[in-house]
This record gives structure tokens, sequence and C-alpha cells, in this order.
């Protein structure tokens, strides 16, 4: 069987930009598609984590750093599709959450609206935007920040105008990374007091399943609890 065109398009920026022409040309002349495997999203969300690591005040690095584990990162997409209901005042489309780890990136329709966050009790809508990405931080970023940045809690209403389509891609930390406050931020408070818990991933996520739908609070009070057990491996330094 034959494979179909897998291509590298940040290759054209090296030596290795003919080969690269060639493979293109290849793929539209006896294919007519080709994929593009650049994981620009998962570079993308690298140099978000490290716009968030400059106004932080952090190390450039810190956070893949602190994502990292020992086989590195966590990335996958995706794709949601919320039909019409005629009855919306009567389903939720998604029930309100906050997401387990790192950073989202989310396309959302660019026609049917439902995305709501909660800011400061209240429910806001996040309105479709042609060509643009929304940005979602979760659980880990609230963690490693100590509480300064906060993993937003959202949700999705169902709508009676036509069908929702979402793709989300997931940046999230190694399985086997421990998450903790990043200590330059703990130096930064007056009580120098670490007020999240450290764990590994991979136990953060266990104990999500089944709380998703749940507060996160009661989640970090749960994992302070077997905090004493976590030994420190792979982890990012300040």
């Amino acid at each position: 069987m034959a494979n179909f065109p897998l291509i590298d398009m940040e290759n054209l920026n090296g030596g290795e930009r003919g080969a690269t022409m060639e493979l293109i040309k290849d793929a539209c002349e006896n294919w007519g598609f080709f994929e593009d495997f650049a994981g620009k999203l998962e570079k993308l969300a690298e140099e978000l984590l490290d716009l968030l690591c400059e106004n932080l005040g952090l190390e450039k690095g810190y956070l893949k750093k602190a994502f990292h584990g020992s086989k590195g990162p966590n990335f996958g997409t995706k794709v949601s599709n919320y039909p019409p209901c005629p009855t919306p005042d009567l389903i939720k489309g998604l029930r309100a959450h906050t997401d387990a780890g790192g950073i989202i990136l989310l396309f959302q329709d660019d026609k049917v609206s439902g995305l709501q966050l909660l800011k400061d009790g209240e429910w806001i809508d996040v309105p479709p935007m042609r060509h643009s990405i929304v940005i979602n931080l979760g659980d880990q970023i609230e963690v490693i920040t100590n509480g300064k940045y906060k993993s937003v809690m959202h949700r999705v209403i169902a709508q009676t105008d036509g069908t929702r389509m979402s793709i989300a891609s997931f940046y999230n930390p190694g399985n086997d990374a421990v998450i903790f406050p990043a200590p330059a931020l703990l130096e930064e408070t007056a009580e120098k007091e670490q007020s999240y818990p450290k764990f590994v991933f991979d136990d953060y996520m266990k104990l999500y399943a089944g709380l998703k739908f749940q507060a996160k609070e009661p989640r970090f009070e749960a994992m302070k609890a077997v905090e004493a057990n976590v030994s420190l491996g792979p982890v990012a330094t300040a």
C-alpha cells in the first residue's frame, strides 16, 4: 500500500529546501494533496509558553522544561461536534470545567457560537471569529505559577441555529513530569508560601478523570494529601 505524502514544511527554510520542493511537486502531481507534518501548532504552544515566562519573570524555556518529563510533553488534538438542539434550555452542550493540562489552542466554529468562560462570577460569550485561535490556560499553569495565572472555567451552550465544530489542541506535561510552583515565583511573595501541591502529572490526570466537572480546588487539595510520596524526577530549574 502506498504511503500518502507527509512533508515537513520547516525544511523549506534550510538546506533541504530543494528536496522539499520536489516532494511538494510530486505530491501535487501524483496525489493532489499532502499533509504538513511540521507541528506548527505545537511550536506555537511553546512560543506562547515562552511569552508567559517573559511576563512572569521566569527564564525563557522554564515552562517547556517543567512540562518535559523524561520523554517530552504530550500533544494531541480533539475534534468536537455540537449538533443543533431545539430545546437548548433542557440540555448542556458541554458542562463547565477547567482543562487539566497546560495550554490549549482552540479553533472555534466561525459562525456558530456557544463557548462561554466564567469571569468574576459571570458567564461571558466567546464570539466566533474567523482565522483566530482561542488560547486557554489549564490547571498545570495555575500550579506552576502558584495561582498567579488561573485556569479558566468554561462551558459550551447548546444552540438552535446550526452545528458547531471545534478543533482543540492540547500541549500538556509528559506523564512523569513533576509539577510544582516555580521557586522564583515563591521568592516574589512576602510569605514565600507554596499554595499549590507538588505531584506527578499522570497522577493528577487519574484524579481528574473522575472529577473533571467539579471544582478544581478539591483536586488540588487531594493532590496535597499525596504530596509526601512524590519524588523529584525530571524537573525544571528556575
